[in-house]
């Protein structure tokens, strides 16, 4: 019996393994493509620019964390307590990556029909699926997280078991995320369609996540750095000690961590072998479910329609001055962006995000600073037309760089439609610019009527924004149709691939080098205007040169990279 049983679980390891082999082979010969040097190249750039942010997460929270422990009385206090924190803040990160990234591998991927057309037991394709699931939905949480715990590690004297207990808690809260995500996706699907629930949890979740930070922002934590209201600060601090539930899976993490940097190797062992009980149980309990579960939902969302909600837009009657072709792209462009519902919901995050960007200025504290206020209004609005402009690029990387992508394997109706590709580009360009600029000059404008600037900073900050936002567009869509990837299941993918990456570069060195070149004659002006003292020629030479090198550079801005977008995407099918 024993042997039997022995005999049926390497049977099953086998299977998965094999089901698992064309996603290993695939990672393995991404390194062995004609194109091995530039594969190298962007590997080395990828790797490189993540060892950077890597780095500068463990400086500053090394630096936070020494402080805080520096900190006599309650130091120790708030130390465990952001620990605390930020293991829950990574779980929660986990289940709603698992959730997602369960439905695509689960339910929506298109070589669902191959892979059960196999003679293979659904509940070994689940358990496959569920594997790769997770390595894919956690990798990125665990490798950006470990930075901060091992800060705690290096500033409490953490020893080698420290660490060894660290990957052992990771790992469990990730496959106690992925399973509890596995089963509530497989539940949910028996009631909901995936390609409907998709667009639900998507919803749910950017809507929850807009109240709880708008809620968060309007609680003015700023506050606490007045000595007006420090004797609130007590009774919060008291409230930091408070016990967190001993059945989550997150206390199990933290005490366990706890235990370890206080020497309790004990208790640390003990809630470790907690944390793996949970995650083998519900790994298990995942299996038997989806014995029962997997197939019928998988067959009940092949059938059902993609959209949760009908949408109809006609915007014929509007663009009738465009030609017939042209008109069409159009039309087809905004009905597209409507009719995908992970699309256009984010419109509703954005706006919460815009609300608390303008409300942060409205609240600013400009009266308590040390420098005269006529001088931090000013400054802050030139930033401002900085820190604006990189929110439209991270707008542009997720709406209007995909763009080319979105077209899927349907672009070969863009191919041979009486257009040329620069034509098609173009109207990609135009779609987004028009709102993006909207929303830009409102951002600026109403962020420096709350910090009440000279009406020559007014105009100055606004026509610059007026002339770098068609370059920020323009890169987006240019590099997006040089760097598109028509095979990914989901076109948002693509922000993350070397292109996304190349945009996101180019577009910061491009904003800020116009920004470097407007900052002396922008203060010479400032300053002239508040002395009451006119410039003489040289300075307006100095202006008038160095406005004119940033409308140039403005100009090249939006012309290159749609050239290069272009060249690009013609020599893709050639």
């Amino acid at each position: 019996m024993a042997k039997k049983k022995l005999r049926k679980y390497e049977n099953l390891m086998n299977d998965i393994i094999t089901l698992l082999k064309p996603r290993i082979w695939s990672a393995r010969n991404r390194g062995r493509s004609k194109h091995q040097r530039g594969v190298s190249l962007k590997f080395l750039l990828l790797g490189g620019i993540g060892a950077i942010f890597w780095g500068g997460i463990f400086a500053v929270s090394l630096r936070v964390i020494s402080y805080f422990e520096s900190i006599r009385g309650v130091g120790d206090i708030i130390a465990y307590k952001l620990l605390s924190m930020i293991i829950i803040t990574s779980f929660a990160l986990l289940i709603f990556s698992n959730i997602l990234t369960s439905l695509s591998k689960l339910y929506l991927s298109r070589d669902l029909p191959l892979v059960h057309s196999m003679p293979v037991p659904a509940y070994k394709i689940f358990t496959a699926r569920w594997a790769d699931s997770t390595v894919e939905s956690s990798w990125m949480v665990i490798i950006y997280t470990i930075p901060v715990f091992i800060s705690y590690g290096i500033v409490y004297g953490g020893g080698p078991l420290f660490y060894a207990t660290l990957i052992m808690v990771l790992l469990s809260l990730s496959i106690i995320a992925s399973a509890m995500s596995a089963l509530l996706v497989m539940l949910a699907v028996m009631l909901i369609p995936a390609s409907r629930l998709k667009s639900i949890f998507l919803f749910l979740w950017l809507t929850l996540f807009m109240i709880l930070y708008i809620a968060f922002r309007f609680l003015k934590p700023e506050l606490l750095v007045d000595p007006d209201v420090f004797i609130s600060t007590v009774g919060y601090l008291q409230n930091l000690q408070t016990p967190s539930p001993p059945y989550l899976p997150t206390t199990w993490a933290f005490d366990s961590i706890k235990d370890m940097l206080a020497g309790n190797v004990s208790g640390g062992l003990l809630h470790i072998a907690l944390s793996w009980a949970c995650a083998g149980g519900l790994g298990i309990l995942a299996i038997i479910i989806s014995d029962a579960f997997y197939f019928k939902g998988l067959s009940k969302t092949q059938t059902a329609p993609a959209r949760l909600f009908s949408t109809r837009t006609n915007g014929r009657s509007v663009f009738n001055f465009l030609s017939g072709p042209v008109r069409a792209f159009v039309v087809k462009e905004i009905k597209t962006f409507f009719r995908d519902q992970t699309q256009w919901s984010q419109l509703f995050l954005i706006a919460a995000l815009i609300v608390i960007y303008v409300y942060n200025f409205k609240v600013l504290p400009l009266e308590k600073s040390p420098i005269r206020t006529v001088y931090l209004q000013n400054l802050f609005s030139f930033l401002n037309m900085g820190l604006a402009l990189f929110v439209l690029t991270a707008i542009t990387a997720r709406f209007a760089f995909p763009a080319v992508s979105a077209e899927k394997d349907a672009f070969w109706i863009v191919e041979t439609a009486p257009i040329p590709l620069k034509t098609f580009l173009w109207i990609k360009f135009f779609i987004y610019y028009l709102p993006l600029l909207v929303l830009s000059e409102i951002l600026i404008v109403v962020t420096n009527i709350f910090l009440q600037v000279t009406p020559m900073m007014m105009w100055i900050s606004s026509v610059s924004v007026f002339f770098l936002v068609p370059g920020v567009i323009a890169m987006g869509i240019g590099f997006g149709a040089a760097y598109p990837d028509f095979k990914a299941e989901n076109p948002v993918q693509t922000v993350s691939s070397f292109g996304g990456l190349l945009f996101m570069i180019v577009c910061a060195g491009y904003i800020g080098l116009v920004i470097i070149i407007e900052a002396g004659p922008v203060y010479n002006l400032f300053m002239a205007s508040i002395r009451g003292k006119p410039l003489d020629a040289i300075g307006w030479i100095w202006i008038s040169l160095s406005f004119g090198l940033a409308f140039v550079i403005s100009i090249l801005g939006i012309v290159l990279p749609m050239r290069f977008g272009v060249s690009k995407l013609s020599n893709r099918f050639q």
